[in-house]
């Protein structure tokens, strides 16, 4: 058969001159001319790629050979299906106006001052180049700061499409790049498998924990992701199950992690990293008499008719049910008083005259049990070997009761509590301290290195980490 020029030649054409080379079927054979005609119908429609347009005239050919019953006339129809319905060359009209995107901003999140500021600096930078190729914009922060509801937003602020991809637990690097065709039930990887559902190509993609991926045996994930990322690698991102490139230049990737410590350096640095910190119980109460409530309110079908929330209670559902960087399970106990309430009003036989339900301190213990969390200021130190200690973690600045005894015996250090090992070199620190100043300090040697002593972190909802209580250390051991 004569070599044919792509460039003159449509698909419909060059199918026609294949047709008329096709073996002649046997009596009672299945004829694929329609199916065949309908996947014409969809590449003609399409601007593909040089590349691509030569593989799929290859499948077309193999295809049109073959009699619906051979065992690889399947695995080529699923593929030649799957190139028809990639978005080649389908775009959305997106709005790269900045104080568009700052209401939407503002509309959506309340505080988050700095991190919507640099949202909308970012936008307005895509707005003057023409190209589009800019930095990937991760959001680090604890569970609940609102990661992926800022991603949605800047999709929404955008007019564009928006896809959550978790990739936490993803060890196998075809899962991001694809299985080659000659596996049996081979698909492509998740990028190309999401561009499918989106249908067009320039979505806004949320990489969702990318601190989590990691390697093993079947590749590694962090490489795989950097041609995804890297701009001047992923005009041409070739899928193992395509084996022709996709350009990926016109998707926002914004990923989001929890720990930048065990994302791979390369994958960092093609990244830039904008940190949201956890909320202030200020800033909780506004988040939840703003958002929180109102949708759980609608969630459950009452009104702000059938209950209402004062800051005074509020504040305390914060401060003694919660202890949390972000407002996932402040959410979880307004739905838990919301469905107290909903179940009241479901009983009711005369709703008509309800009378409205104003949540106090007896409907929030009954919905949500007794306080979880204590002020510990609030709490008197009475006795000797028990004070307070400060302490820094995710949620924010807090302070801790520190215990310490002793008693006869060999002299040794006694360590409980979940304590780290910075912890636990702070209080060896501390200790040797006091014996390397035990004259200065006026303590009986003797004494002071044959009785052992306890330090206990009166504290069971995390791990007690840093070198932050050395001081308090020292001044409870002496004070022993």
């Amino acid at each position: 058969m004569k070599k044919l020029n792509l460039d003159n030649v449509g698909l419909t054409d060059l199918y026609q001159g294949v047709k008329t080379k096709r073996p002649r079927m046997k009596k009672g054979g299945a004829d694929n001319t329609e199916a065949i005609q309908e996947l014409l119908d969809k590449f003609e429609k399409l601007d593909l790629p040089e590349e691509a347009k030569t593989i799929v005239v290859r499948e077309l050919k193999n295809l049109s050979r073959m009699q619906p019953s051979h065992h690889e006339y399947g695995n080529i129809e699923k593929y030649l299906e799957t190139l028809a319905e990639l978005p080649w060359n389908k775009s959305q009209e997106e709005n790269l106006d900045p104080k568009n995107a700052q209401i939407i901003l503002d509309e959506d999140h309340y505080g988050l001052e700095k991190v919507k500021q640099r949202i909308v600096e970012f936008l307005a930078i895509r707005k003057l180049k023409d190209d589009h190729k800019g930095t990937i914009l991760c959001f680090n922060g604890p569970p609940g700061v609102g990661k992926t509801s800022l991603g949605k937003s800047i999709a929404k602020a955008l007019g564009r499409k928006f896809y959550r991809i978790a990739l936490g637990g993803i060890k196998d690097e075809s899962l991001i790049r694809g299985f080659r065709r000659t596996y049996v039930g081979s698909t492509p990887g998740v990028i190309i498998q999401s561009l499918k559902k989106v249908n067009t190509n320039n979505p806004v993609f949320l990489l969702d924990e990318i601190d989590k991926i990691g390697q093993d045996w079947k590749g590694d994930t962090s490489s795989a992701m950097l041609e995804v990322l890297d701009p001047e690698q992923n005009t041409k991102f070739t899928d193992h199950y395509l084996t022709t490139p996709f350009d990926l230049s016109q998707v926002m990737f914004i990923a989001t992690s929890n720990n930048l410590e065990t994302i791979h350096p390369a994958l960092l640095d093609r990244m830039e990293v904008i940190d949201i910190s956890g909320y202030s119980v200020k800033e909780k109460v506004q988040i939840s008499m703003n958002y929180l409530i109102p949708k759980q309110i609608e969630a459950n079908g009452i009104s702000d008719q059938i209950i209402s929330f004062s800051k005074p209670m509020v504040t305390k559902v914060v401060k003694e049910y919660t202890m949390e960087s972000g407002v996932r399970n402040l959410d979880r106990c307004m739905g838990s008083i919301c469905r107290s309430v909903a179940y009241k009003y479901a009983i009711t036989k005369q709703r008509d005259g309800f009378e409205k339900i104003d949540v106090d301190e007896e409907l929030i213990i009954k919905a949500l049990g007794n306080p979880k969390f204590n002020f510990i200021l609030n709490k008197k130190i009475s006795r000797p070997g028990l004070a307070i200690g400060l302490a820094y973690t995710s949620v924010g600045g807090k302070s801790l009761l520190i215990e310490t005894s002793k008693y006869p015996g060999n002299g040794k250090l006694k360590l409980t509590g979940k304590l780290g090992d910075v912890m636990k070199e702070s209080v060896a620190t501390a200790l040797s301290w006091i014996k390397t100043n035990s004259i200065r300090l006026g303590l009986i040697q003797e004494k002071s290195y044959t009785n052992p002593q306890d330090f206990d972190i009166l504290e069971e909802d995390y791990i007690n980490e840093g070198d932050y209580k050395a001081i308090s250390f020292s001044k409870y051991d002496v004070h022993c």
